[in-house]
């Protein structure tokens, strides 16, 4: 039995005793003498005692086929109980190779045996068997004596160079991938299908409510600021509908609810409800309308727990950030309006301690839910500054005053400053007041400077440019002056921008490795004899080997041993 190289080296627990029975048991099942094929039948009974299970299936096939030749020859059944027998092997044959084969998407049995090398006639011979009219005889033989060679074949030989192999009947890789995307690709389709499922009973929920919301429609509009109008026993049934729903699907339920048609009214929507429509959607008096908020207030009650709530200011606020892309102002306004209303029902405001149980009671009724709740301001922060509109200084101003735990000041004035350069809105007075104080400085850009830049014309510097070049830089009247007293010399102060970092000490740019790449064309020499020496007899002297006095009587500055210590610490280039 041949292994992949790369695979590793598996025990199997087999049945039998050693190799030689394997080959024994082999070779009395496919001989001609039916005394030698009962003994190999004997000794697979036993390894299924002890496989129990886990029998190889090629083993039964073979066995179950075996004892149809056995029975045929010994002439004590007649031709229609032969066919029989011969049939029910042929089908477990058929069946058990190819079982494995199958995936959860059902596939012809005629596509899986043709992968095994099975001939077709044999899956039509099977066909014939479970569906149609009883085949003869002799085709029962003919098919048993294909299906035991294609067993010896594929099974029976392959085991002759050590344990069992069971890869005949497994998948190659190509069909793995295969049955893998097939796998992949309906369990795909099966969850389209249920969100589809899903987000339709959603729909069909919340058109309901709306319905029966449209039915009571006079008792709405007539009911007073502080009154809540009656539930119809409709409407009651359709909540407790949703709220059943909500349990286990209420991510697609306000996928839906943030939808135009619901909690984002059509023109037609408002004029049916009796409201006027907005025409300056940039407004920042975000509000919703007092019949549209009771409209929708009888469902959004029954989410008015911190997650609910919670999950529904995040989605108002991807809904906000998606219109960055698609820029739509009357969805813009209605979204950024409902977020100020949910916000506004968490905010506790201090002229509210001496309005009077009517006023109290008014209020109330007309809010989403009463008693504050500790929201993930933090989270809400980042959702608010990554979806610019309008009116998100408004909204930012509603959460910066709503935190538990406030922000500085100054970063508060950052933040409206940003705000208002990346919506291009209107400020806020504190983001006026900053920019009050910056407005005398210029704002650039990276474009700005880049055209600034090529603006500018360029010309090549010339000799007599030196000397300008040289003011503008940092110690310009010094290096001037050093360019007027080398003029006409072979050296010449240096104006190229050199990135001397970059160069060791004594190393210049275009210096070759020669010490004499410094050499000027005219030069002269002088020995160190030759050089002046100016003495000074009030200036002390620290030169070794002779005494000041011995010095100045002899006019010499270095005696015969000092001038020898010199050259020998002297290094020549």
């Amino acid at each position: 039995m041949k292994k992949k190289s790369g695979e590793k080296k598996r025990n199997h627990v087999v049945a039998w005793t050693n190799k030689a029975e394997w080959d024994q048991v082999l070779e009395y099942l496919y001989s001609k003498d039916c005394s030698l094929q009962k003994y190999a039948l004997q000794r697979i009974s036993a390894w299924k005692a002890r496989f129990f299970n886990s029998t190889p299936v090629a083993v039964e096939c073979t066995a179950d086929l075996v004892r149809c030749q056995i029975l045929d020859k010994s002439g004590k059944l007649d031709g229609d109980d032969l066919i029989l027998l011969y049939g029910t092997a042929l089908v477990r044959f058929v069946n058990l190779i190819t079982e494995r084969q199958q995936g959860r998407v059902a596939r012809p049995l005629r596509l899986l045996a043709g992968r095994l090398n099975i001939p077709e006639w044999i899956v039509n011979l099977r066909h014939d068997f479970t569906h149609r009219k009883l085949p003869n005889l002799n085709w029962c033989r003919k098919g048993c004596g294909v299906i035991l060679n294609w067993l010896q074949q594929e099974y029976w030989s392959r085991q002759l160079g050590g344990g069992v192999n069971d890869g005949w009947n497994s998948q190659s890789e190509g069909e793995d991938e295969e049955e893998e995307q097939l796998k992949h690709q309906e369990e795909g389709l099966i969850a389209r299908q249920k969100e589809m499922e899903c987000y339709t009973a959603a729909r069909e929920l919340l058109i309901s409510f709306s319905k029966e919301q449209y039915n009571s429609l006079d008792g709405l509009s007539k009911a007073m600021p502080g009154q809540q109008p009656v539930l119809t026993e409709e409407v009651s049934w359709v909540i407790a509908q949703i709220k059943h729903f909500a349990r286990d699907s209420f991510e697609t339920l306000f996928d839906v609810l943030v939808e135009d048609g619901f909690l984002i009214p059509t023109v037609a929507q408002l004029e049916s409800l009796g409201c006027e429509p907005f025409e300056d959607f940039r407004s920042t008096h975000l509000q919703v309308p007092q019949t549209f908020l009771r409209f929708w207030l009888p469902l959004l009650k029954i989410f008015n727990s911190p997650f609910f709530i919670h999950i529904l200011l995040e989605k108002l606020f991807v809904e906000l950030k998606d219109l960055s892309k698609e820029p739509n102002d009357h969805r813009a306004f209605y979204i950024s309006s409902w977020i100020s209303e949910i916000i506004g029902c968490n905010i506790n405001k201090p002229d509210r301690h001496f309005e009077t149980k009517i006023q109290k009671r008014a209020r109330i009724k007309d809010k989403i839910f009463v008693n504050r709740i500790n929201l993930r301001w933090q989270q809400l922060l980042s959702a608010c500054l990554d979806a610019p509109c309008f009116n998100t200084e408004h909204l930012l101003q509603l959460i910066l005053d709503d935190m538990e735990h406030p922000l500085p000041s100054e970063t508060r004035q950052k933040l409206f400053k940003l705000c208002s350069i990346y919506t291009q809105g209107p400020q806020t007075d504190a983001a006026a007041d900053l920019a009050a104080e910056q407005r005398g400085q210029p704002l650039y850009t990276l474009e700005s400077l880049h055209e600034k830049l090529q603006q500018v014309p360029r010309r090549p510097m010339s000799d007599c440019d030196g000397g300008a070049f040289l003011q503008g830089q940092p110690g310009g009247d010094f290096l001037v002056e050093s360019a007027k007293v080398l003029k006409g010399s072979n050296w010449q102060v240096c104006t190229d921008k050199v990135m001397w970092k970059n160069y060791p000490l004594g190393k210049v740019p275009g210096q070759s490795d020669e010490p004499s790449g410094l050499m000027v064309e005219s030069y002269s020499t002088m020995s160190v004899f030759d050089q002046p020496v100016e003495l000074e007899a009030t200036a002390p002297s620290s030169t070794p080997g002779v005494s000041a006095a011995m010095r100045a009587a002899s006019g010499l500055p270095w005696s015969h041993g000092d001038v020898i210590k010199l050259k020998s610490g002297l290094q020549l280039f």
